[in-house]
């Protein structure tokens, strides 16, 4: 049987999502091709009519996560007014329910660790995820009359406190890391009022 461009289009990006999904979940390398395809509902032999390795789906699955993230957090700081947007970001950012689901979280915080050993080609999708992050903090720093330079290191505070605080499993230290890592970014703008 004969599929449209269509179908074929939409198999592909329902395989993505599900390996974003997962790869946050589980892992990369924990991940095989065969249960990434089971859960898409599709055969492993199928696979390679749409990706010709795992590691060009790590690349697609990393743009794909990466852009959930940028819409949420745009959402995100769209709701609050100048002033309040940077912490709105580090709120929704560091908060329990972040830290308790990560195949619905950003991308960087799941996988970031690992990415540091794939290819030159997976690594530069993922950087170019990265640039989004920074570049929304940017937005969210300026709204607020902060300085945009410390847009990096706002989101590598929150990456940071994010994958300690998962790590732990001392519930108290983990939320303490949530925690410092939120004050730390409220930190990088001027108080008003």
């Amino acid at each position: 049987m004969r599929y449209s461009k269509d179908h074929k289009q939409e198999t592909r990006q329902r395989i993505i999502r599900t390996a974003a999904r997962r790869f946050r979940e589980d892992g990369v390398e924990a991940t095989g091709v065969a249960a990434l395809m089971a859960d898409a509902g599709l055969t492993h032999g199928g696979f390679y009519a749409h990706f010709p390795s795992k590691e060009a789906l790590v690349a697609a699955a990393c743009a794909e996560g990466f852009g959930e993230s940028r819409a949420r957090m745009r959402k995100t700081i769209e709701q609050r007014p100048p002033g309040e947007r940077l912490a709105a970001m580090a709120e929704s950012y560091l908060s329990t329910a972040h830290r308790d689901h990560p195949g619905h979280g950003c991308i960087a915080a799941a996988i970031g660790p690992e990415i540091a050993r794939h290819p030159a080609e997976t690594r530069a999708e993922f950087t170019q995820g990265l640039h989004g992050l920074v570049e929304i903090a940017e937005a969210a720093i300026t709204a607020d009359g902060g300085d945009p330079a410390k847009a990096p290191q706002a989101v590598a505070t929150m990456v940071g406190a994010l994958i300690l605080a998962r790590g732990a499993s001392d519930e108290a230290l983990s939320d303490r890391f949530l925690q410092s890592g939120l004050e730390a970014v409220r930190g990088m703008v001027p108080k008003t009022g």
